[in-house]
């Protein structure tokens, strides 16, 4: 899909992968619309790419958790061509650890959310023959691990939802995508945990998600994973041998990643 000039809707925007995917698009030309729940983060971040583009993008704050949200979300933006659901919470930690609401909330952000805005703005997509959904998800949609079970729920959803949808609107012209994004230093969920990785495990940038995402929206690419190989090989493993996987994460250390991570996004839910 060629992107210049195209009206790219970002969700999360306030967070650092959706900073850097909306960036990444202004860059190629695009028409950025961005939301998030923080005014203060998406005022300045508007700022930024006028300052490199010329144009100043529409800001709409809101919140995903809210059921009526996504709906006027997509009213209030318009005509949208690209459609990048990026806004997630980290549900980390263990279900006996959550509320109900807090349950809810978690899917109602990851899975309900993206679910509906994808609804209806493919209709209108496939109405004009021309659009692209993207799904911003997680290896945690490909493997699971230990004190992440709602977490996994959602990411996993999420990817099987996409796959059928990318069959249902090929017929339409429209592409639907998934990224799937490693542990990423400087920004976003894992950098905000602060938590150590073994020897050996390496990380990606927020820039390398976003150069990621331009690159399948451009070439209606399925999936892509945003992730060393070692990782990579580790999400394939997790599809084939799920058990198998959870004894390697196991001996690797993987049971001291997890805690660490449900303690560092506890405030998050």
């Amino acid at each position: 899909m060629e992107l210049r000039g195209a009206r790219v809707l970002v969700t999360g925007a306030t967070g650092g992968i959706g900073q850097a995917l909306a960036l990444a698009f202004a860059a190629r030309g695009a028409e950025t619309v961005l939301t998030g729940r923080r005014t203060e983060v998406l005022d300045p971040l508007a700022d930024r790419i006028a300052d490199r583009t010329g144009t100043r993008p529409a800001t709409l704050a809101a919140d995903l958790a809210d059921r009526d949200a996504p709906a006027a979300l997509l009213d209030r933006a318009g005509e949208v061509d690209v459609l990048v659901a990026n806004a997630a919470l980290p549900a980390s930690g263990l279900l006996s650890g959550y509320s109900i609401g807090e349950i809810d909330r978690a899917l109602e952000v990851n899975l309900r959310a993206p679910i509906v805005m994808a609804k209806l703005a493919g209709e209108r997509m496939a109405a004009r023959r021309r659009g692209h959904l993207v799904f911003v998800s997680s290896l945690a949609g490909k493997t699971a691990s230990g004190r992440a079970s709602l977490y996994n729920a959602t990411k996993f959803g999420m990817r099987g939802f996409a796959l059928a949808l990318r069959e249902d609107m090929r017929e339409h012209g429209v592409g639907v995508s998934t990224v799937f994004p490693g542990f990423i230093r400087d920004a976003g969920m894992f950098a905000e945990a602060d938590v150590s990785l073994p020897r050996g495990v390496g990380t990606r940038s927020p820039g390398d998600v976003a150069r990621a995402t331009v690159r399948a929206v451009e070439r209606n690419i399925a999936e892509i994973d945003v992730a060393p190989l070692g990782l990579r090989l580790g999400a394939l493993l997790g599809g084939a041998a799920p058990a198998l996987a959870a004894a390697v994460q196991r001996r690797a250390g993987g049971d001291a990643i997890t805690r660490g991570l449900a303690e560092g996004q506890r405030g998050k839910r």
